[in-house]
């Protein structure tokens, strides 16, 4: 094996450090001429969504593109026809100045593979059905017998290393939860340590053959899932030795708000420990929208690399000293105060006190619509549980179920202190002789050290976390270690603020510090604050679309919508606006809408309700993993999707 310098054993166990912004160092792996990894910036892909034999319009949709900030391009090759073509797509691209890496895109077609390879700079394969079968059955092997898979896999395979390995072509081995093979499932059940494993038998088949061009990656729709398994699989490369590079993508993340802050909490996660060489945000969105959302993110980790390392007061945090898993998804226990922590799902808390508290309208931005006439809120699906006001009083009564928070000296003062409490910092409630006896909010700065014994065995102490370290998750986590370690089970509200950012950002940031936090089952609520140039509303969703892509609050009818690509069957964006205006009002339900067969039943993982492209104007309907109807005329298939929710009871009507 070439000789490679990595670590036997990191400090947290799958990153560098669990305190510290320090990005793992990768192999390089040269892609055309934009290596990637080693110390190589993060790179930016996506994947082109035109027919693979309409050249002109690949090639342009490339161009888009590139000008939009990628420095890869995928483009699907499911069969030999489309991997032949790729030569004059990259003819063309050349011919017009471009010289963008191109990387083709396979599944079930090992000779579609060996044609592409021999054409462009990486090819992409996915262990679950490259030369394994997915059949949704469960095998049992004896170990002669899963070895001998194993060897007719590695006869299928080999032949495509080869070659790469003859034409300096890369490899991404991706492996997809949704596209795990009945023989990894039934070996190692739906879980990411299967997903790692169908990974690292085609890495040790590679380097049986002396290749090391490798990028890998485990994407899921479920980001607890997909973290976990990046996790795992950095933690048992390293183990063996390997560094190789990390492609990072959410699958199926979906359009809008939601597909960016569910990207942004799978890949923002794995960003935030060092881990990610390149990046692909998955939207169901033209592709050239992708890249800028991706740069983004990876900007932010380009100008941390550059400051200077933080120091916490807290000791230093190893795998071996966690005290929670980070493999598997645990909440942290917690004494419930009210209706926070314990078995409540988190709150949403929101600053308003900047807002004309002369006027009760205001809070339909917050999920209460005021009826004058009625004089009564109607509370929506997203409506936040904690307001804070500061000093400032309203001049109208709220709802009776939000709480408002004062700060400590105001709330003294309150005449009338029902459904009110106060917030009051850390050394105010040390000495403060009267408190709340229901909820008393103690705002604690994360990088100050504080006498946690204060708060034991306290019944009606709520703390607020809060940071403003360039790498405040970390810093956040470490007070959550800290709470762990000392046996403190107060409920945690995370607060972050970013007064500085426009609403694009800071969806994608609050998104990535908050939900890595809530990925790993720490904190009991949210609270974000933003400029005043951010409208409230955005505030709000964005705080309950971090809960619900993290599962740990589920406020609405979830999509797990593919990004669309030449395989596509139909329209995938109209498509999903249509299901979704008629659909989102089913609170709690997962519906998958996918583009065709290769991917569609195994990529929709855990939906209720799947909506697949099989054939032109024809549409497969699921319930779960079971075909439900076939070849449904697409011109009814949504009728038919709204017969079958109705028929096992999930449909709500709206008045």
């Amino acid at each position: 094996m070439e000789e490679v310098t990595v670590q036997k054993e990191l400090i947290g166990g799958y990153c560098n450090s669990l305190t510290q912004y320090s990005r793992f160092l990768t192999r390089e792996v040269n892609i055309g001429d934009v290596p990637m990894g080693g110390l190589n910036p993060i790179r930016i892909q996506s994947m082109t969504t035109t027919d693979t034999m309409d050249t002109i319009g690949t090639v342009e949709q490339t161009i888009r593109m590139v000008n939009s900030g990628c420095e890869y391009v995928r483009i699907t090759a499911p069969s030999i026809k489309e991997a032949e073509n790729l030569a004059n797509i990259k003819k063309e691209l050349r011919y017009r100045g471009y010289h963008v890496p191109l990387v083709a895109d396979i599944h079930f077609t090992p000779n579609a593979a060996e044609s592409a390879a021999r054409i462009v700079e990486k090819v992409r394969v996915n262990p679950g059905n490259y030369a394994d079968k997915k059949k949704f059955e469960n095998l049992e092997y004896t170990q002669q017998a899963y070895q001998a898979e194993l060897d007719r896999i590695y006869k299928k395979f080999i032949p495509l290393v080869k070659i790469c390995k003859e034409y300096g072509t890369a490899m991404r081995i991706g492996t997809n939860h949704g596209s795990l093979s009945d023989r990894i499932m039934s070996h190692y059940g739906d879980t990411p340590r299967g997903m790692v494993e169908s990974a690292m038998e085609f890495i040790r088949m590679c380097e049986a053959q002396n290749y090391y061009n490798l990028v890998i990656s485990m994407k899921a729709s479920n980001t607890q899932v997909m973290v976990q398994a990046y996790r795992l699989l950095v933690e048992t490369m390293v183990k063996e030795g390997m560094n190789y590079p990390l492609h990072l993508g959410v699958t199926e993340a979906g359009d809008g708000e939601d597909g960016r802050i569910k990207s942004a909490v799978g890949i923002g996660t794995l960003l935030e420990d060092g881990l990610g060489d390149t990046i692909r945000v998955s939207l169901t969105e033209d592709p050239e929208f992708e890249a800028p959302v991706a740069k983004a993110m990876a900007m932010r980790y380009e100008k941390r690399a550059l400051a200077a390392p933080q120091t916490p007061d807290r000791e230093q945090i190893t795998i071996k000293n966690l005290p929670y898993n980070p493999y598997e998804y645990n909440r942290r226990v917690t004494t419930p105060v009210q209706h926070i922590g314990g078995h409540h799902h988190p709150i949403v808390m929101l600053d308003v006190s900047k807002e004309n508290l002369k006027d009760p309208y205001f809070l339909t931005a917050v999920g209460y619509k005021y009826s004058a006439g009625l004089d009564k809120y109607n509370m929506a699906d997203q409506a936040c549980d904690l307001v804070y006001l500061g000093d400032a009083l309203p001049s109208f009564s709220f709802p009776g179920n939000l709480k408002q928070i004062y700060n400590y000296q105001t709330w003294l003062n309150l005449k009338d202190k029902n459904n009110c409490h106060p917030l009051m910092s850390y050394t105010a409630y040390e000495s403060a002789v009267v408190k709340d006896a229901q909820l008393n909010l103690v705002h604690i700065d994360a990088s100050k050290a504080v006498d946690l014994s204060l708060f034991k065995d306290k019944d009606n102490v709520v703390l607020v976390l809060e940071t403003s370290a360039e790498h405040g998750m970390a810093e956040q986590r470490a007070f959550f270690i800290q709470l762990l370690n000392d046996k403190i089970q107060l409920p945690v509200i995370i607060k972050r603020n970013y007064p500085d950012l426009n609403a694009d950002d800071l969806m994608l940031y609050a998104a990535t510090d908050l939900g890595a936090l809530f990925t790993d089952g720490l904190g009991d609520g949210t609270w974000i604050s933003a400029a005043e140039t951010v409208d409230l509303s955005l505030v709000n969703s964005t705080s309950f679309g971090i809960l619900q892509a993290t599962r740990t609050r589920i406020s609405k009818t979830e999509y797990i919508s593919c990004p669309s690509c030449g395989r596509t069957l139909f329209d995938l964006q109209e498509t999903t606006q249509l299901i979704r205006s008629r659909t989102d009002h089913l609170k709690g339900i997962k519906i998958g809408i996918m583009g065709c067969i290769v991917n569609g039943p195994g990529e929709m993982a855990d939906a209720d309700y799947g909506y697949v492209g099989t054939g032109p104007g024809k549409i497969t309907l699921y319930r779960g993993k079971e075909v439900v109807k076939k070849n449904v005329n697409a011109d009814r298939a949504l009728d038919d999707l709204i017969d079958l929710i109705k028929e096992d009871g999930n449909w709500v009507y709206v008045s």
